[in-house]
């Protein structure tokens, strides 16, 4: 019997332990371990921050699905890996604690024979002064509880634009290597829509602040893309979009301190300077947890499983720009030391950033750390259960599914506004995702026809659609692995 330990219940984690469990007989042990008690569809976050829809709407518990589909759940967190065992532990472990009901505080040794670790990012707030949702005038859409707390304030906000206060609001990145651009262009033009709706818009001045170089970089370098017929930059689409609905930005700017109503940054130019606000909702930087590792000695061997988040199959050698190929990307997720250790999704440690790094003349590197959220997190998760149950049930290891973001497309429909006749969407896809510079030279690393754009109410529908399908799908229901990831 073999016993698979899932670390972490977000899209990556939840969508391993699903197709674990689907495709093993029930001799194997499938183990989540969460300190999170709800599975939360977090694309869906940006509409619960305009009051669009509930917290309950985009989340269901997972303790209640999790056990009648035979998955075993422990809600605690990863302190620190032993992936040798120790001199009482002889299996690998992971040492954990529990974080609520009556075994809160509890420590345990989950032993394992697989492991997956889809712990993805913490929220790192810490890394700017001040930027601590709630406080400050700031907030965030990372999580269902924030999206909650920036409604309640942008909804006081319209009441008191609706008695004739002018205002001013802030999104984008609150940190000069933030990533997730993506919700947060989400978010901004459904707050323009949301104060349209209000009537209010007139009140509001809106600004987009993002440690892009260009618009529309969105952590990937940008892209060009098929838009109708003919070829458009996603800098120039986004720039339209803003242009039409008097959206004010601010580019190349590394956010290091907030204060009550006040963003300071840093510019490419090296300048320091203030943007004020009455509303901001800025996406902090993502790190890995911290963790530890040791060896069976208790040897401190951290840097063999972590480097920040966890080292996989990847060429992580320092490189000039110009160097960096697709190839340098990990394909099958696996810790080159341990090799029944995984991480797919945000928690694997990327080779480097996609976009160009850029640095000022105080030596202050700002520009989008690489996306590695949504349908990325799925496929690579997917892609780590299949080798795992390949190996289980072949009795020797195999690797044969692979994917890399440089040889794997993503699909993204980005809300432009809510509403089944007024809403929009901007839906694009891009093919590959790290664009493969010698494969398609003259279309900027990308292949047209696979990367391309659209902007229109269709593009509302289909996400619309992906939010109810995605949830179907995450409870399990009958045929749910039909729908792709």
């Amino acid at each position: 019997m073999a016993k698979i330990v899932v670390l972490g219940a977000g899209i990556a984690g939840h969508v391993a332990a699903s197709h674990l469990r689907r495709k093993l007989s029930k001799s194997h042990e499938v183990i989540v371990v969460s300190p999170n008690s709800n599975y939360q569809w977090i694309p869906s976050n940006i509409w619960v921050g305009i009051g669009r829809m509930t917290s309950k709407q985009i989340l269901f518990p997972l303790a209640p699905l999790y056990k009648r589909k035979g998955i075993t759940y422990k809600q605690a967190k990863a302190v620190s890996f032993f992936p040798e065992g120790d001199s009482e532990t002889t299996s690998p472990y992971v040492f954990t604690e529990y974080v609520a009901g009556a075994e809160k505080g509890k420590t345990e040794k989950v032993t394992y024979d697989y492991l997956i670790n889809a712990t993805g990012p913490k929220l790192n707030f810490e890394a700017t002064e001040g930027l601590k949702p709630g406080y400050n005038k700031v907030y965030s859409v990372c999580t269902y509880t924030h999206a909650e707390h920036a409604w309640k304030a942008l909804e006081a906000l319209i009441k008191q634009m609706k008695s004739g206060k002018k205002a001013k609001i802030l999104i984008g990145t609150g940190h000069a290597k933030s990533t997730c651009q993506g919700a947060a262009f989400e978010y901004i033009l459904n707050v323009e829509q949301e104060l349209r709706r209000h009537k209010v818009r007139d009140m509001a001045e809106i600004t987009w602040i993002s440690n892009e170089y260009k618009l529309g970089d969105f952590g990937m370098d940008g892209m060009l893309m098929s838009y109708g017929s003919i070829s458009m930059k996603s800098s120039e689409m986004v720039e339209m979009v803003f242009e039409d609905r008097d959206i004010k930005w601010i580019l190349g700017a590394g956010v290091n301190k907030i204060e009550d109503g006040r963003a300071h940054y840093e510019t490419l130019d090296g300048e320091t300077k203030v943007e004020d606000y009455d509303f901001a909702m800025l996406i902090p930087a993502f790190s890995g947890h911290g963790f530890k590792a040791y060896d069976k000695h208790n040897n401190d061997i951290t840097d063999k499983l972590f480097k920040g988040f966890m080292i996989v199959d990847a060429d992580y050698s320092q490189k000039p720009y110009e160097d960096w190929k697709v190839q340098d990307w990990p394909e099958t997720y696996q810790n080159p030391s341990y090799e029944n250790i995984f991480a797919p999704g945000i928690a694997f440690a990327p080779t480097h950033s996609i976009s160009k790094p850029r640095k000022n003349k105080n030596g202050t590197e700002i520009f989008p750390a690489p996306p590695r959220t949504g349908m990325p997190s799925g496929i690579t998760a997917k892609l780590v259960a299949d080798n795992i149950i390949d190996t289980i049930n072949n009795g020797k290891e195999s690797l044969r599914h692979k994917g890399s973001l440089g040889n794997m497309g993503a699909a993204c429909i980005a809300s432009a506004g809510y509403g089944l006749t007024k809403g929009s969407g901007i839906s694009i896809t891009t093919y590959p995702i790290v664009p493969d510079y010698e494969k398609y030279p003259k279309t900027q690393g990308r292949k047209l026809g696979k990367t391309f754009g659209d902007i229109g109410l269709a593009g509302h529908w289909l996400k619309l659609a992906l939010h109810y399908a995605f949830l179907y799908k995450a409870k399990m229901k009958p045929f749910w692995w039909l729908i792709p990831e």
